[in-house]
């Protein structure tokens, strides 16, 4: 490739040399990674083509898409990418390396041709490439034009194991209609529509929207053109995890993506405490930064304090939290108290401990404890209450802390209730000669109750059950048979068994009953078994 300049290739140019660049292969798919930003991991890939001119160099999609797309020529070139995608998954299956799924464009050229996913079977088909590694990628403007037909050839590839994204949700006027109408598996947002995401609220809170509304649809959501980390905690604070962009990685050719899952490099990993740093400390008392945001909207019962020596001050709370107390405390009664001072000695020991702990580890640490709570309306009351914890900034000595928090009073005094229920029952037992376990059917795992370990020599799980029984002499060899067949009927959906059987080396009779529990499909998953002495 020589160094001279040429002007821009006009539109009949790309048509006249687009047939000839297929055959020569100038075509090829760079790949642009997705990565769950909450654990930096790789999850996939979308492939885009890219056209390397033997004299031009790499010309930019802005100026061929558009020009073949006019002329219909885009079909050759979606279905070339396609089978170039194959390829790439084939070698990467070949050589044994982790795989990863890689959406494809394809136009409303495309898929209203007869045939498009006979083409696409045909491709795949030729390069064994199971269907689940291809994702096919519409635009929502395609997907309106004729829903009834779009909604067919989802289905069709549905059946046939690809999921179908739609691509550019948002950029319409009907999105909510698709939502509603178009059976799609995973939806893509272009943050171009939420470009002001870090300044206007209202682009935050339509986001937060469209997040949920396909969270309540069980539709994944990838974020695609994330350039900063602003924009990537934003979209992971409102449960949208998947993202593409600059952030991460730009499309990447064949070669760098294929030796990034050779390495096992599967995720570009930005640390715990990069992003703690952005969370400038600072942030948190603008009203309109993004950090504000999030802290007084989208995250549950939180609380901002400072940690000095063994000292702890209070110095912001959202509402979450105040409702959370569930004290009918004022923002300013919460910030004038002393969480240390709410908690006995050893409770204080053990949180101060997991300041501590975080600190050192740079990551989130959790701890339960107990606080007396004191309300001029409520009087007192003692909660108890889930703390996670997280450092997002230092000054020499003085840490501040980030907390979300959980009243889980209620779950402790029922884990009480419920202990206490089982000391009763240990001692009725005890008294009722009663021996109990559970039955794991797929598994045919056995757990036995305290007096099976204790008086019987039972391990705590009874593997391939019930034929360890036999062997160790419980249940004596003639009624082996049938113990069998107990446990074949409780495959095959038997809602209880009983039967007098005499047990151990001693032949003490015992009444032996089960009782099966179902799943919402009505299939057996498990059964309760108890042997009840017969006085």
């Amino acid at each position: 490739m020589d160094n001279q300049k040429y002007e821009p290739m006009t539109s009949q140019q790309v048509c006249e040399e687009f047939e000839h660049a297929i055959k020569e292969k100038q075509f090829v798919a760079y790949f642009q990674p997705q990565y769950n930003h909450s654990t930096g991991m790789m999850i996939g890939a979308e492939a885009l083509a890219r056209w390397i001119h033997p004299e031009r160099g790499l010309i930019s999609p802005g100026i061929f898409i558009p020009a073949i797309e006019e002329s219909k020529q885009i079909v050759e070139l979606d279905f070339y990418i396609f089978e170039y995608t194959c390829a790439f998954i084939q070698k990467c299956m070949r050589d044994n390396l982790h795989i990863i799924p890689i959406s494809s464009n394809f136009s409303r050229y495309d898929i209203f041709q007869d045939r498009f996913v006979e083409k696409l079977e045909q491709i795949r088909n030729r390069y064994g490439v199971p269907s689940k590694y291809l994702r096919v990628e519409l635009t929502e403007s395609v997907a309106m034009e004729r829903e009834i037909e779009v909604n067919g050839i989802i289905t069709k590839l549905n059946e046939l194991g690809y999921l179908v994204e739609m691509d550019d949700f948002g950029s319409g006027f009907s999105s909510l209609n698709v939502l509603k109408d178009i059976s799609f598996n995973i939806i893509k947002i272009d943050m171009k529509f939420m470009s002001s995401i870090t300044q206007n609220n209202r682009a935050g809170i339509i986001l937060n929207s469209v997040v949920r509304m396909a969270q309540w649809l069980g539709m994944p959501i990838i974020a695609e053109g994330v350039e900063t980390k602003e924009q990537a905690n934003f979209l992971g604070s409102i449960g949208c995890d998947y993202i593409q962009g600059y952030l991460y990685e730009k499309p990447l050719p064949e070669e760098i993506l294929y030796g990034m899952i050779q390495d096992g490099k599967l995720g570009k990993f930005y640390s715990e405490k990069e992003l703690i740093d952005h969370l400038d400390a600072c942030t948190f008392w603008t009203p309109e930064s993004l950090d504000t945001l999030i802290f007084s909207n989208y995250v549950g019962a939180a609380v901002v304090f400072e940690y000095n020596e063994g000292k702890v001050k209070i110095t912001r709370v959202n509402k979450k939290y105040l409702k959370e107390l569930s004290m009918n405390l004022s923002e300013k009664e919460v910030i004038e108290g002393d969480i240390l001072d709410q908690m006995d000695e050893e409770d204080r020991k053990k949180y101060i401990s997991t300041l501590e702990c975080a600190i050192k580890s740079q990551d989130e640490e959790e701890c339960e404890t107990w606080r007396n709570i004191k309300s001029a309306c409520c009087g007192d009351d003692r909660l108890f209450i889930r703390s996670s914890i997280r450092m997002i900034g230092k000054c020499k000595k003085n840490y501040l802390f980030y907390a979300m928090v959980r009243n889980i009073t209620a779950e402790a005094t029922r884990m009480s209730s419920l202990l206490k229920t089982e000391r009763q029952f240990k001692v009725v037992s005890e008294h009722a000669n009663i021996y109990y376990w559970e039955y794991t059917i797929a598994t045919k795992e056995m757990r036995p109750c305290f007096r099976c370990i204790r008086d019987l020599g039972f391990p705590p799980l009874v593997a391939n059950y019930p034929e360890p029984v036999f062997e160790w002499g419980v249940f004596p060899s003639d009624y082996a048979d049938m113990y069998r067949d107990w446990h074949k009927q409780i495959a095959n959906g038997v809602k209880s068994l009983e039967a007098i059987i005499p047990l151990t080396a001693d032949r003490v009779p015992f009444f032996v009953r089960y009782t099966t529990e179902f799943d919402e499909t009505g299939n057996p998953i498990k059964a309760y078994g108890s042997a009840t002495m017969v006085v």
